[in-house]
């Protein structure tokens, strides 16, 4: 497994990591077996980043990281590092009610994702969403605090701007930034990639395949669950996902010349925008099976010459996606799009 170390001063971590959500929530219905048995083969294949949100189906996925940490083999255990997000409200329904950045939330929120995790210190430690009624200094100052206890390692930032990132890095370190980055969504490339590389700070990559979306795997006819994110996310709609789809052939095409699958390749490109870019990127997959991180494994073998490169930005240029990667409701509570 490739290492990289996330920015100046964040930790050393594989070239791939493991986005455990759709194990627990918004993806329809998962298999907790199954799952467990991923993040076991993931630590095993030496993938040492596992990435959560306290807030996935309210605590569940962290408790499902903690169970699988506990009956992984020791040295895989030790390996691990944890990425957790916070500050999402919920309520018992799961509806979502804003977000929480104040210190006296920060520290309790810590407090509750070290239980359900089972160990004594979150690795990276980011507020999934800027509170609007908290400055992000008063924030990242309480996680600075929890660094200097002990109870976390490093502090990172998830979907804010270039404005905000100057900000939280003239309070404290920062060591990633979390978002969604990937072919059909490259609006980090104008302002927010060259300042974190102008200020050091790595970025792990989300949404790499777009949800499934550019994996090669989604089908016009796919019924989705009510409980699945998609059938709400406007790429997946009426003509939008007609255009995308569209996209994702055009790209099969490229992944087939190579003997590789759409999914790798588009894994792959991703890989490839780090040393472009002058920054350390980490794509976050979010395999729920085996068969699924097999497959994003095999992008580490797959190399993007510049031939290669050219061909994938004809087939998908940027801004070429049809539709906003969140909702209305929710594209107002990025940072990052302001």
């Amino acid at each position: 497994m490739r290492t990289l170390t996330l920015g100046n001063t964040g930790p050393r971590t594989s070239a791939l990591g493991l986005g455990c959500m759709g194990m627990s929530a918004l993806y329809g219905e998962a298999d907790r077996t199954e799952s467990i048995a991923t993040i076991h083969a993931a630590l095993e294949a030496g993938v040492t980043l596992l990435d959560t949100g306290d807030f996935y189906a309210m605590g569940h996925n962290e408790m499902l990281i903690g169970e699988a940490l506990r009956s992984a083999p020791a040295a895989r255990r030790e390996q691990a590092l944890t990425s957790v997000k916070f500050g999402a409200l919920r309520d018992p329904d799961g509806g979502w009610s804003g977000y929480d950045g104040r210190p006296a939330a920060v520290k309790n929120f810590a407090a509750y994702s070290l239980q359900r995790l089972g160990v004594d210190h979150i690795d990276v430690y980011r507020i999934a969403r800027i509170d609007p009624d908290v400055p992000v200094e008063e924030t990242v100052g309480a996680i600075a605090e929890l660094v200097e206890k002990g109870y976390v390692r490093h502090i990172g930032l998830s979907e804010v701007g270039a404005g905000t990132i100057r900000r939280a890095a003239a309070t404290a370190p920062i060591s990633d930034l979390q978002i969604e980055y990937s072919l059909i969504s490259r609006g980090i490339e104008a302002e927010i990639l060259p300042t974190v590389a102008e200020l050091g700070i790595g970025v792990t990559a989300y949404g790499v395949l777009s949800r499934g979306l550019i994996s090669g795997h989604f089908t016009r006819d796919r019924k989705l669950a009510a409980n699945d994110f998609r059938a709400m996310s406007p790429r997946f709609q009426g003509e939008n996902l007609d255009r995308n789809l569209d996209l994702v052939e055009a790209l099969r095409k490229i992944a087939d010349q190579k003997g590789v699958s759409v999914a790798q390749t588009a894994i792959a490109w991703v890989l490839a925008q780090g040393p472009r870019h002058g920054a350390s990127i980490v794509p976050l997959v979010g395999a729920r099976t085996r068969a699924r991180l097999d497959e994003a494994l095999g992008a580490l073998d797959v190399t993007l010459d510049a031939a290669d490169l050219a061909a994938i930005e004809e087939a998908v240029p940027a801004g070429a996606a049809a539709g906003s990667r969140y909702p209305d409701s929710q594209m107002a509570h990025l940072d990052s799009e302001h």
